[in-house]
């Protein structure tokens, strides 16, 4: 883009708990021109950011005072980070200058910080594996109920006849603790079952 003069342009986000900008922009100095937005929540709610990434140019340098004010999440702060330097921005930030984008340093913090990113995200996935594995040991993440009434009325006399409840369990082909909460006419079982019990 011949004859653009790079313009420093600054962002400002303000939360609905603390409205008050002017530190912000107090922080960034002198800017061409400012975007400043009043409200917290995802990038895709915030227009002025928007704003400002359809305003940047080749050359710009995009000034922030800190990581969390362009953004909540790592994973979000690289994109947007990418993004302005896809533009062929710079991205300045007046509190952590370690991590301005053109500068080796930078660079390599940020290749670290989205290194953390992908650890923090198949953290986050095997997490979520692990509890819905462990859940349905449990029988917890059973959504619809596993026993009729008629099925509850059979194990209890089994039960009565001292037939073990793993055993029981087994034959009807539940687990241990969906056998339990049954029984107990607990969770999703306290208004289903009510006819067809046999008191032992």
């Amino acid at each position: 883009m011949s004859g653009h003069m790079g313009q420093v342009v600054g962002y400002v986000r303000v939360s609905a708990v603390d409205q008050n900008e002017a530190r912000q922009i107090a922080a960034l100095g002198s800017v061409d021109r400012l975007f400043s937005e009043k409200v917290s929540g995802r990038t895709t709610d915030r227009p002025q950011l928007q704003e400002l990434l359809a305003y940047v140019r080749d050359g710009d340098v995009a000034r922030v005072k800190s990581p969390d004010r362009l953004s909540r999440s790592t994973r979000d702060l690289l994109e947007l980070v990418e993004k302005l330097q896809g533009k062929g921005a710079q991205v300045e930030f007046v509190d952590n200058p370690s991590l301005n984008t053109g500068t080796p340093q930078g660079e390599f913090l940020l290749t670290v910080l989205a290194a953390c990113a992908q650890l923090e995200l198949a953290t986050l996935r095997e997490r979520q594996a692990e509890g819905i594995a462990i859940a349905k040991q449990n029988g917890v993440y059973e959504r619809t109920l596993r026993l009729t009434g008629e099925q509850i009325a059979q194990a209890r006399k089994r039960i009565a006849a001292d037939v073990p409840k793993a055993v029981v369990a087994r034959e009807l082909g539940v687990s241990r603790q969906t056998l339990y909460t049954a029984l107990a006419g607990e969770g999703s079982y306290a208004v289903s079952e009510g006819d067809g019990t046999v008191e032992s």
